[in-house]
């Protein structure tokens, strides 16, 4: 593949970039893995952070949560905008300069002093660093020959998934010893380098002159992205569509998907290009990376308060955790390489089996587990990770044209962003509304009534009749109520681990590499 079929670009940049010296690439190759590693890492930097932060900015649980859940939405909305955005500036000029603006923004997030503060510099930082995946995959893919993509595609598909456990394990350490705001301080001078090395080294680039936006597609799309989020984060606690901002925000993203349903099957230039979905592979590819964005991130979120506000862990501890699913997804992403050699369904139906069997052990846990559980159950969720991403890209785009390759790419990372974007929302809203319902229901025990607690075998070291007791006892009632809620959420992750199975038996057998 070259850049005329990726983006068009003019013909003296393509030469340059065919001919580059291989030390030039591997220049190329260093800065751009740096760049989009960097980028990963800040996607999950607050998942082992919300405590803190919670305490901090004195939130509920589902308040804190959107610091992670509109960074991921404003990731989804704007990654199609990339190839406008590569087409209008050039991609030298788009990926340093989203470089430049992402590191501002990471700085800004951690000198912001009010959960509103930190949520839109969380929103300004998934969306101007948006187009940093996609082009480095693109610019990765222009730069090598295609005897050594496959190599190239394993080497970036590491920085992207394990970039998201890099930034979890460091930040909790920094946390710890001083305080969250350090876990993104850290990224400062790191983006700084990143921005500097990839100026000195991309090849410079000629806008194609497509600058010409569907306007219409990308503000109806958006806004049904950003309306059903909001319905997934504020639903329960608001007691879901009896409450009139859930249904004005209903009714909105159900039109507004409708309009961008209509134009962009009449539209001549839409901003998304639905005939693409004719191909089979790529639809089953979307809805696989779907499924996968859904599983990639959502223990990484659910586990850190789990331990720590329920479990007792330290920060430390729970950042060995996420650490044991990056040594899990770097020996995943080498059994690749072998299984990539044999038919790709098999890795995938590898890879989900794993995650399908972490989930059933996620759901057998409590209170007590201990370390060694939890490690091992994140490295096998990490190897899983590892498995899926080769094969299910090469899977995706085994039928595309190069010319729609970047387009397609871009529809390939936002419903990857998407899918764990609404299925963290899912859980979250699952575990508030578990645990105050499990609460409810268990406290109505607590009465001079039941005759169990008589029984001195049954309350143990437990006291009711004094207020300290009974204020000891509803700790406990609540941290088993919330452990209900977990397990129901790790449910919902095991049942989509496994409907996944299903859809990866219609991809044809013929898949060209």
């Amino acid at each position: 593949m070259n850049s005329s079929t990726t983006t068009a670009d003019a013909a003296p940049a393509a030469s340059e970039e065919k001919e580059a010296s291989l030390g030039r690439r591997i220049l190329i190759l260093v800065m751009v893995v740096l760049g989009s590693t960097l980028y990963a890492t800040t996607l999950l930097i607050a998942s082992t952070l919300l405590p803190q932060m919670q305490g901090t900015m004195s939130a509920t649980q589902d308040e804190i949560a959107w610091v992670m859940t509109f960074n991921i939405l404003a990731t989804a909305v704007a990654t199609p905008m990339t190839g406008w955005l590569a087409a209008r500036f050039g991609r030298r000029e788009t990926m340093i300069w989203s470089v430049l603006a992402f590191t501002v923004t990471t700085l800004m997030c951690g000198l912001a002093d009010s959960l509103e503060t930190l949520i839109l510099w969380r929103v300004l930082q998934g969306a101007l660093g948006a187009p940093v995946i996609p082009l480095s995959q693109t610019i990765l893919l222009d730069t090598f020959p295609k005897r050594q993509q496959g190599l190239v595609t394993s080497i970036f598909g590491m920085a992207v998934v394990i970039g998201p456990v890099i930034g979890p394990t460091v930040g909790s350490m920094l946390s710890e010893i001083y305080s969250w705001r350090w876990a993104f301080y850290m990224i400062v001078p790191v983006g700084v380098i990143s921005f500097i090395g990839l100026r000195l080294t991309l090849p410079y680039d000629r806008p194609t002159g497509r600058t010409s936006l569907d306007w219409t597609g990308f503000l109806s799309l958006s806004i049904t992205i950003a309306c059903v989020q909001l319905v997934l984060s504020r639903g329960q606690r608001l007691d879901w569509f009896e409450s009139t901002e859930i249904q004005i925000e209903a009714f909105v993203a159900v039109v507004s998907f409708w309009v961008f349903l209509a134009h962009s099957l009449t539209a001549e230039r839409p901003f998304l290009n639905l005939k693409l979905l004719r191909d089979r592979n790529y639809a089953l590819g979307l809805v696989l990376v779907l499924i996968y964005g859904m599983l990639n991130f959502t223990p990484m979120v659910l586990l850190p308060p789990l331990l720590q506000q329920h479990a007792g862990f330290p920060d430390s501890l729970i950042g060995e955790v996420i650490a044991a699913r990056g040594v899990g997804a770097t020996i995943g992403f080498f059994l690749a390489i072998f299984v990539g050699r044999m038919d790709p369904r098999l890795g995938l139906i590898a890879g989900f089996l794993l995650q399908t069997l972490s989930g059933v052990w996620l759901m057998a846990i409590d209170l007590n587990v201990d370390m060694q559980t939890l490690m091992l159950n994140s490295m096998l969720q990490g190897v899983a990770i590892g498995v899926i991403w080769v094969p299910l890209t090469l899977v995706t785009f085994s039928n595309m044209s190069g010319a729609n390759l970047a387009e397609g790419t871009a529809v390939y990372h936002l419903l990857r962003n998407i899918g764990s974007s609404f299925f963290i929302s899912i859980c979250v809203a699952e575990i508030v509304r578990a645990t105050s319902t499990n609460y409810s229901r268990m406290v109505e025990l607590v009465n001079p009534y039941n005759k169990a607690l008589a029984l001195p075998w049954v309350t143990g070291g437990w006291d009711y009749e004094t207020v300290s007791g009974l204020a000891k006892l509803s700790r406990e009632i609540n941290r088993q109520a919330a452990m209900i809620g977990y397990i129901n959420a790790f449910g919902l992750y095991t049942a989509c681990s496994a409907m996944a199975i299903p859809l990866i038996l219609l991809i044809g057998r013929r898949a060209r590499r």
